[in-house]
């Protein structure tokens, strides 16, 4: 018994670990290629013959690497989370708490603006055939581009600091939940609808006793999706507001001054951030989804 449950782990552990490997040898592979010219022209101006060890030890050590190698990463991350206060603003945790705030506030307010949307066009036509193209074409407009405008806008209105990076992170999550609710609430058959009807439910018991538990698992679905969105749009919205603070911000410092170890610890960071988050919706999913006795 002991066997197969290890076999089984085994089977779903073995191929993440390769995969990790692979992808862990092709970036130090690369790292050596892109730093290596760095090398060659130093060497060359002293009139030194780098040898591979000393090419290979030199390219992976750079303070200021074209392509920082895994363990610079993860040391820069060490370092500017258990070696560094909190509120020192070059602290990782300093700027993932803002992150965090602003991806919690855009997450919730998108969720809501999505979920009501949703019932509105789920029950009323013209809603249907007004506001969903209009929420269809809102997402081809790149983020990139409207972002400037909607922290211009919002700073002329008084609005700045933590709102106009919240309004951004919830244009890119209720996206996702309009969408996944609006298929989940009209996932019930015509035959459930019918038979609550014939128990004369009102609209409202139609929604809450049966359209809302069908459509609990595509809301979960959503909120995965929403959760990823909010945390994209958080970062987009750090790079033009020049707030000094989040990792959006500590990568576009990272940027102007050519450090791309802190680059790549923001972005690492920030993948941190959303999959922990999507682990917790994960969680509750399950637990709901069982109690619901929709999940075995």
């Amino acid at each position: 018994m002991n066997k197969k449950l290890w076999i089984g782990s085994d089977n779903k552990i073995v191929p993440v670990i390769c995969m990790i490997t692979f992808i862990v040898i092709i970036w130090y592979g690369f790292s050596i290629v892109l730093n290596a010219p760095w090398e060659f022209d130093k060497a060359k101006r002293s009139s030194i013959t780098l040898s591979t060890t000393e090419l290979v030890s030199q390219t992976w050590s750079q303070k200021r690497p074209k392509l920082p190698a895994p363990h610079q990463i993860t040391k820069e991350i060490w370092d500017t989370t258990v070696n560094k206060k909190v509120t020192s603003k070059r602290s990782l945790i300093y700027h993932g708490l803002i992150t965090f705030y602003e991806t919690i506030y855009g997450f919730a307010f998108g969720t809501g603006l999505g979920i009501l949307l949703s019932i509105g066009i789920v029950y009323n036509k013209a809603t249907a055939m007004s506001v969903m193209p209009w929420i269809i074409t809102s997402q081809t407009i790149p983020i990139l581009a409207i972002a400037p405008m909607i922290v211009v806008a919002l700073g002329s209105a008084g609005f700045s600091g933590l709102m106009p990076i919240v309004i951004i992170s919830m244009y890119l999550s209720f996206f996702p939940v309009v969408v996944g609710m609006v298929k989940g609430l009209k996932s019930p058959e015509q035959l459930e609808v019918d038979l609550m009807k014939t128990w004369s439910a009102s609209k409202a018991q139609v929604l809450f006793k049966l359209r809302v538990p069908k459509s609990t698992p595509y809301l979960f679905t959503s909120l995965k999706l929403g959760m990823a969105a909010s945390v994209v749009g958080a970062i987009v919205g750090e790079l033009p507001s020049g707030g000094g603070g989040g990792l959006g911000f500590r990568m576009l410092s990272g940027s102007t001054f050519g450090n791309t170890l802190h680059i790549w610890s923001g972005l690492f960071s920030a993948a941190i951030l959303a999959g922990s988050l999507i682990s917790i919706i994960i969680i509750i999913e399950r637990v709901v989804l069982k109690r619901m006795a929709l999940e075995t």
